[in-house]
């Protein structure tokens, strides 16, 4: 697919949004939201239904307007001392068919002004799940090593925070024990601003998502998950 989604105009309603973050601003800025980052945003899921399929057919591309795979752009302040009501960001994940009954892996877009990103994996999986995944690496450490060795360790690097000290229950002298410090099993692969507006999007995000795909792969079978 060789066309464009997004434009200059995308990334300055952007930083615009981030120095206006406040409901009449946006209300007025309404029409611009739609025109330069919603609507091309769901476009662009669209036409990623079928890299993402030939990825995986137990990953699905929804660019359904309300519960697909484009997040809300509104904050979910209810829990946070932070009021600010819209994200100064956009995002889109790519989720595994079951994604209503477990808590799965999936691919990630984040679309940011000098911070877009694409990859996947699992981002704070709670500590019932958690506990899951570093066993299975515990139990499987060959394919950890194999899905996340050298060549991918050369292109991503894990984001989120680890343990201090190995978690509860784990050898503090395993080989992988970094890895099992752990909190969030999720990377990306940077894509600067010109690319996102570039007629290459499509083609870097689902290479970034084939290269991560040994991650998510085997994340899924850490939680009895078909990929």
């Amino acid at each position: 697919m060789s066309r464009s989604y997004f434009t200059p105009a995308t990334l300055r309603f952007l930083r615009q949004l981030k120095r206006n973050n406040n409901r009449a601003w946006f209300h007025e800025h309404k029409a611009q939201y739609e025109e330069h980052l919603r609507e091309p945003f769901l476009t662009l899921i669209a036409d990623l239904q079928e890299p993402v399929t030939r990825i995986s057919a137990h990953y699905r591309a929804d660019p359904s307007k309300v519960g697909g795979s484009l997040f809300r752009i509104h904050r979910d302040v209810r829990f946070s001392h932070n009021k600010l009501p819209y994200k100064t960001w956009s995002g889109a994940r790519f989720f595994h068919e079951r994604r209503r009954e477990v808590h799965a892996p999936a691919f990630y877009l984040h679309i940011e002004p000098g911070n877009s990103f694409a990859g996947g994996g699992m981002w704070h999986p709670e500590s019932k799940v958690l506990r899951s995944i570093r066993t299975f690496i515990v139990d499987n450490p060959g394919a950890w090593t194999r899905a996340t060795g050298t060549a991918f360790r050369k292109r991503f690097d894990f984001h989120g925070e680890r343990l201090k000290r190995p978690p509860r229950g784990f050898d503090p002298e395993h080989a992988l024990i970094e890895d099992l410090k752990l909190k969030s099993f999720a990377t990306g692969v940077s894509l600067d601003d010109e690319l996102i507006c570039s007629h290459g999007l499509v083609a870097a995000v689902a290479n970034s998502f084939k290269q991560v795909a040994p991650l998510v792969d085997y994340l899924c079978a850490a939680l009895d998950l078909e990929f």
